[in-house]
Formats: structure tokens, sequence, C-alpha cells
């Protein structure tokens, strides 16, 4: 099978009506690939939820007409420079991405896809800010970027496109996720900054080519937000905002949540504030960040490259970072599954999922090429 074939598999199962986007990932996880998806039995398939009639459809995804029809426009789109679409066996897939309990099977993606790989930190907050808002969330974009962060938020008027705009003034990197399918923009007005986005960073959506902004798009937006970010950093947020929002799903997908301090009189911070007076961190300064996640972005960029992620240093000190498909996409899992502490086989296709063959055979490739170690059947990183 070719890797067009591959994708076209993807894409018709993604946009099959009756394949919900929850259930998509879950198969995945289970079964790896659409071709393993398709070619489940039916008692497998149950075990996930898979009804007799869903089985069928699923199976006959190359005949129907919209998911084929969707399926050709998106082939069609990803032809064009700077346009490609990112699978979740993907090395480009955001890796913390991959870890909520409910990651996109696939993105849409405009732009620089070694942005997706950088360590992301999130900046979100009112739509609505005030001047003050604005000047720190530039100024804290600014900082973090400069040392390397890829800055993430929402393509949103005020706090969103000050955040973006603080990365972009320092020529750092930065992610938008969008609650439009990706061949879209909005709002409109974000429009000349959505084109500097593609120039250092990226835009990028689960949702199909041609999806307008709906309401119920933006909370599901803000799970990746956060999903693919190793903290969060709220700036002015009032009590009921789609800020707080992120922030507690950062919460649960055990990530780092930052509140920066306001005036009592600005209504704006009266979210900022219940969130501190919850128990996350108060940050006044880039550095209280920065110390904070110092250890996992350390994490973070080891990962990659023991996954096959290159990271190089220009002269002017910019991170940058290319993804080398030599691992196999089990060597990648197994390589993500170890730690520096032994671990027998059995442990290792447990945090896989993989079958005890192919978890030996990438140890095997791994351990040949230098990057893990075997004493009495025991397996570590090198």
């Amino acid at each position: 099978m070719t890797k067009d074939d591959e994708l076209r598999q993807w894409l018709n199962l993604y946009h099959l009506p009756s394949l919900s986007i929850g259930l998509y990932p879950r198969l995945l996880r289970a079964f790896k690939t659409p071709a393993a998806i398709l070619g489940a039995d039916m008692a497998a398939l149950a075990v996930h939820g898979v009804t007799h009639t869903l089985a069928r459809e699923m199976r006959d995804c190359d005949k129907s007409p919209d998911a084929t029809r969707k399926t050709a426009e998106a082939l069609n789109w990803c032809e064009h420079v700077d346009q490609h679409i990112v699978t979740f066996a993907d090395p480009f897939y955001p890796p913390l991405l991959r870890e909520i309990p409910d990651p996109p099977p696939l993105l849409f993606v405009c732009g620089q896809l070694q942005a997706l790989l950088m360590p992301q930190i999130a900046i979100v907050g009112s739509r609505r800010c005030s001047v003050d808002g604005r000047e720190v969330a530039t100024a804290l974009a600014a900082d973090l970027a400069s040392q390397g962060l890829s800055v993430c938020s929402g393509l949103a008027m005020g706090i969103d496109s000050a955040a973006h705009a603080g990365a972009l003034k320092v020529e750092g990197a930065t992610v938008a996720v969008q609650g439009t399918g990706a061949d879209r923009v909005y709002p409109p007005g974000n429009r000349a900054l959505a084109r500097r986005i593609l120039e250092r960073g990226a835009l990028l959506s689960e949702l199909p080519l041609g999806s307008s902004a709906q309401a119920a798009h933006f909370p599901k937006r803000n799970r990746i937000i956060s999903g693919m970010s190793l903290g969060v950093i709220v700036v002015e947020a009032a009590l009921q905002s789609g800020s707080l929002i992120t922030a507690r799903l950062a919460m649960e997908q055990n990530r780092e949540v930052f509140a920066v301090p306001g005036s009592v009189r600005n209504p704006l911070c009266r979210g900022t504030h219940r969130l501190i007076r919850d128990g996350v961190t108060l940050i006044e300064t880039s550095d209280q960040v920065l110390e904070q996640l110092g250890s996992l972005v350390e994490g973070h960029l080891c990962a990659l490259q023991l996954s096959g992620v290159v990271i190089s240093e220009s002269d002017n000190g910019k991170v940058t970072m290319q993804s080398n498909s030599a691992l196999t996409e089990e060597e990648r899992i197994v390589l993500t599954a170890l730690g520096y502490d032994p671990v027998l086989i059995d442990a290792l296709v447990e945090r896989t999922g993989i079958s005890a063959s192919e978890v030996q055979s990438a140890l095997l490739t791994l351990e040949l090429n230098g990057k893990v170690h075997c004493e009495a059947g025991r397996y570590t990183l090198l």
C-alpha cells in the first residue's frame, strides 16, 4: 500500500459521518492504523463499542459519497506548498497531544511542520482585554519564544493575538489552533496575523476543511491548545470564559497552569484571581515560568531526540527541529515507553499495546542502533 493509499484510508474513516471523533482515536490506540481497523474482525471491534452497522459502514467507507468527496478535496488541498495533513501516526504529530484522552486522529496544518515538535507554552485570555493585559501577554510571549519555546494560542482577538504577535516580534515560533477548518481564518480581522504566523509557525485544525466558526468548536479546540502544551498561562479571564475552560482542561491533562494577577478593579481578572485562589501558580515574569518548566522542556527535547527528531541550534540561538523517519512507528512507540529504570518486555507490551513480537523486534533494532541497553532481559535507555 502506498502512502497516498494510507492517507486516503485515514481520511475516508475521518470523514465517515457515523464514526464519532471520540471513537476514532480509541480505535487507533487499539489497532494503530486505519488498515488494521478495517481488517479487524467483528469481535475485536465490538470490544471498543463498534456495532455491526458501524463496522459495515467503516469497511465500506471508500464507497461513501460524502466521505470520498471530502477526502478528495483534502488530498487536493494538501498538494499545495506548506499545506499538510498530519495523522496520529505521523512523526510530526505534536508529541504531548498523543497523551490526552481524546487526541485528534489527524490535523490539517498550514505552515512549518517543525513548529509542532517544539516545546509549546500556551498563552490564553480575554478577547476584550485591557491595554495592560495585552502588554503583559506580548512581553511574556516574546520572552518565552526567545528562550526556544513555541507560543501556542487560539488566534482570537485580544490576549491570543497579543501572544502570537509577541512571539513573532522576536522571530520566534508560534502555533495557532483554529476553531474553523484550516482553509479559513477566524476572526477575519486576523488574516494579516495568520499570514505572519505561517512564516514562523503553523495554523492547525482538527476540523474538516470548510468548517465554519461555531460555538461548539471552540471548547474542543481548547483541549488541543492545552494538550499540545507543557503549560498554560492565563492572562485576564472573566469568571465565565473559554480561557478558564482551557485551564480546567490543562489540569485534567496534567499540564502546568499559571495565572497572571491583575487589578482587583478589573472584572477581566476575576477568573485569573479565582485560579490563583484555587492553587494554580501565580506568575509575574517569564523566568518564573521557565523555572517551573525547565525540567519538562529538557524532557520534551530528550524524548524528541530519542524518537528520531534532529534538533539543531543556529548561530543566532534559534532552535530548529526536523523529523528523522529512519525509525519505524513501533520503534518510536517503544522508545517513548522506555525509561531509565530497567523494564521487562511484558511491561512494555502493556504500556504500548503492541504485540510482544513487535516489541521484541523493535528492541532488537534499537539495541543494535545503540539507543537502548539490555541486561538480564531488562531494557533501559542509553
